[in-house]
C-alpha cells in the first residue's frame, strides 16, 4: 500500500459488481475527490461489460485473491460481495495492511464482527462499514430536529423501510442458510437499527416479530422491532417486502412538536438510474411534494427536507486515509447493530422481551 499525495488519488479496489457495487460504491468512489476506482473484482461477463461502459479506467479482475495479491498498489479495499464473504475477505484485507470498507451488515454474527474490529485495532488498519442511510435526507432532517431540541424531549421514534415485492427474487438474500445473513431483518433492518442507535444510543431491551409471509419464501420478509433505549426513548421499526401501502418513512414525537415524513430518499433511485453526484444537478434534493410536516395538530407546516448526501461517506473515508481522522462510520457501531439484531431474532423465536448481550 502506498500513500496518496495531492496529485495522486488513493487507489481503490472494489470486490463485487452486483447492485451494491455497481449502483452505490463504484459511482460514489469514482466521483469522490481524492479517490480513484482502480480495480474491480467480477467474473460475470455481463457485469464486466457494464464495468467497462461505466468505468473504462478500472481494471477488471477475476477473483478477490488477485486483488489482494496487489495490496502494494492499492490504498483501500471495498467489499460489496455477498454477506457470507464479508468476514473472510475483510480479515484477509486487514491482514494485508489494506484499509477496508465493508457493506452492511458487517458480519452474520456480532461475535465475528467484534473479532474483525479487534483485528483492525491491533493492526492499526482502518475499518469502516457502509451505512449510507445515515445520509438519507429524511434522516439528516430528523437528526437535526432531535439534536437542536426543535421537538422538545423526544419519547418515540418510528421508522420504516417497506416495499411491495410479493414474489421472491432469485439471489443469495433469499437463501435460508444463516451464514448468508439474508432476509429483510439483516438487510434493511441493519439500516433501521443503525439509525435508531445513532439518534438515541444503546438499548436495554428488544421485542421483535419476524415472519416469512410470501409464498415460496424461505427467509424472513416481514419484521417489527420495538427497542427501549437506555435514555428512555422507544423506537418502533418496521421492514417488509409485503407492504402494498407504505406507512410513514419516519415519525418522531417529542413533548413540544413532532415530525412526520412519507416517501423514500431519492438517492438510491437516482444512482440505480445512472445519475451521478457530479452530473451538475442538485444531488439528494427531495421533491417538495414529499416534504415532511413539523409541528402539532394545532399548528404545523411543511418542512423542506435536508439534501441527502451519500457522497459524504466516501469523502469521510478519503479524509481518514489522508489525515488519520476517524472513519465516517465506526465499525464498533456495526457490532452494536448486530447485537440488537441477534436479540431481535431471539425475541421473535420466544415471544419474549430480550436484553441485548453486549
Amino acid at each position: 500500500m502506498t500513500s496518496s499525495t495531492s496529485h495522486s488519488p488513493f487507489r481503490v479496489g472494489l470486490i463485487g459488481y452486483g447492485l451494491a457495487g455497481s449502483a452505490f460504491h463504484a459511482p460514489l468512489i469514482a466521483t469522490t475527490p481524492g479517490l480513484r476506482l482502480d480495480a474491480v473484482v467480477t467474473a460475470n461477463p455481463d457485469r464486466r461489460a457494464q464495468l467497462q461502459r461505466d468505468h473504462p479506467g478500472a481494471r477488471p479482475l477475476d477473483t478477490p485473491e488477485q486483488l489482494l495479491a496487489e495490496a502494494d498498489r492499492l490504498d483501500l479495499v471495498v467489499i460489496a460481495s455477498p454477506n457470507r464473504t464479508h468476514i473472510p475477505l475483510a480479515r484477509a484485507a486487514l491482514s494485508a495492511g489494506l484499509p477496508t470498507v465493508v457493506d452492511k451488515p458487517l458480519a452474520a454474527t456480532a461475535a465475528e464482527a467484534r473479532e474483525l474490529c479487534e483485528l483492525s485495532e491491533r493492526t492499526g488498519v482502518l475499518l469502516s462499514v457502509f451505512q449510507n442511510r445515515r445520509w438519507d435526507g429524511d434522516f439528516l432532517t430528523a437528526r437535526r430536529l432531535v439534536e437542536s431540541g426543535a421537538l422538545g424531549r423526544v419519547h418515540r421514534f418510528e421508522s420504516r423501510f417497506e416495499r411491495f415485492r410479493p414474489k421472491p427474487k432469485a439471489g443469495w438474500r433469499e437463501l435460508a442458510d444463516p451464514a448468508e445473513a439474508g432476509g429483510t431483518l439483516y438487510d434493511l433492518g441493519s439500516h433501521l437499527v443503525d439509525q435508531a442507535l445513532t439518534l438515541f444510543g444503546p438499548v436495554e431491551s428488544v421485542y421483535a416479530e419476524v415472519d416469512v409471509r410470501r409464498d415460496g419464501a424461505v427467509v424472513d420478509d416481514d419484521a417489527f422491532l420495538a427497542l427501549t433505549h437506555t435514555g428512555g426513548v422507544r423506537s418502533q421499526l418496521w421492514t417488509s417486502a409485503l407492504a402494498p401501502l407504505a406507512g410513514p418513512r419516519l415519525r418522531v414525537l417529542g413533548d413540544t412538536a413532532g415530525y412526520v415524513k412519507f416517501g423514500m430518499d431519492p438517492q438510491e433511485t437516482d444512482l440505480r438510474a445512472g445519475r451521478r453526484p457530479d452530473d451538475g444537478g442538485a444531488w439528494g434534493a427531495d421533491n417538495p411534494a414529499a416534504y415532511g410536516t413539523l409541528g402539532t395538530d394545532d399548528s404545523s407546516a411543511p418542512l423542506p427536507t435536508d439534501p441527502g448526501d451519500y457522497p459524504a461517506y466516501y469523502s469521510g473515508i478519503a479524509a481518514a486515509l489522508a489525515d488519520g481522522t476517524p472513519p465516517p462510520v465506526d465499525p464498533r457501531d456495526a457490532v452494536a447493530t448486530l447485537v440488537v439484531l441477534e436479540a431481535a431474532r431471539a425475541s421473535a423465536a420466544t415471544g419474549n422481551v430480550v436484553r441485548p448481550l453486549q
